[in-house]
């Protein structure tokens, strides 16, 4: 393959939120879009990374010409443990120091004399890894951001702030958790009639009104805003009511569900997939251990 034919394909940055559950949604996401003609280049933590290799062998990450892995720090201490790290450790840190790295790979990408790859013409970022819509706006490139929880989950998220400013979480304090108070209805969400403070992400329940992940999810919701579009692993049949109550808050919504359903039609053959070697890329950085389930 030439160069100039290199560089003519649209080129997508992918960027998971560095947990199993957000990686995989998002490779698959990935791999579709490779299919549709796109070069991707897939952006995972350094930790991560040396974890991958360290499960699955070297070369396990060799990939594809024109769908390569890259490597960003995620701004914690260096460990080369082979655990889940802490989310509110991680969260706080991703959205304060990755958007340094995360622009110095999409400048390197763009020298494409050295790069030999096509100059980043998208990213596809995970929303909770919501830097990447500054990141976008310093580039002049679209941000797509994928929300891997349900459309319900995320329009729980768009909620919090609400929920901070009347009063209703942070809890008072501990016995809040066990005198019924969760129980409480919140009467004002379009498409989610009824919903109790039981019902919404765990982490409200919280008597600390500086929470990093209260806090954290208010403050990526805001940046979510200004991204280009969203996408959810949904379908419209599903939870249209709460997928016409998220078009009102946020840029245009495309549900591209069941995303696995979806890939698996792709990549086992009943759509055209040219590559068997893409079939088999997967990202799995929990630890291999004989003999334990």
């Amino acid at each position: 393959m030439d160069l100039k034919s290199v560089v003519d394909k649209p080129h997508a940055v992918c960027i998971p939120y560095p947990a199993q559950g957000h990686i995989n949604p998002i490779l698959k996401l990935a791999k579709l879009l490779h299919m549709k003609g796109f070069h991707i280049t897939f952006v995972n933590t350094e930790y991560n990374h040396r974890r991958l290799l360290n499960s699955r062998g070297t070369n396990h990450l060799e990939g594809l010409p024109d769908f390569r892995f890259e490597t960003i720090p995620d701004g914690l201490p260096f460990s080369d443990a082979d655990v889940t790290q802490d989310t509110p450790s991680l969260c706080d840190s991703t959205s304060k120091y990755c958007f340094a790295p995360f622009c110095n790979l999409i400048r390197k990408l763009n020298d494409t004399s050295s790069s030999k790859v096509p100059p980043v013409t998208c990213i596809v970022s995970d929303g909770s890894m919501a830097f990447t819509v500054d990141a976008a706006e310093e580039f002049g490139i679209p941000d797509v951001l994928f929300w891997t929880p349900s459309a319900c989950g995320l329009l729980c998220y768009t909620q919090l702030h609400l929920l901070v400013e009347r009063g209703l979480t942070p809890l008072k304090d501990v016995s809040y958790l066990t005198n019924e108070y969760l129980e409480t209805t919140v009467d004002w969400i379009p498409g989610m009639k009824s919903i109790r403070l039981r019902d919404f992400p765990a982490f409200i329940r919280t008597t600390d009104a500086n929470d990093i992940m209260v806090n954290y999810i208010i403050r990526e919701i805001q940046k979510a805003s200004k991204a280009s579009a969203i996408v959810l692993n949904t379908f419209d049949s599903l939870e249209q009511a709460v997928l016409d109550a998220l078009s009102v808050l946020l840029p245009p919504i495309y549900t591209i569900g069941p995303l696995p359903l979806l890939t698996q039609w792709v990549l086992l053959g009943y759509l055209v997939c040219p590559d068997e070697l893409l079939r088999v890329i997967s990202i799995d950085i929990a630890l291999v251990t004989p003999n334990v389930m």
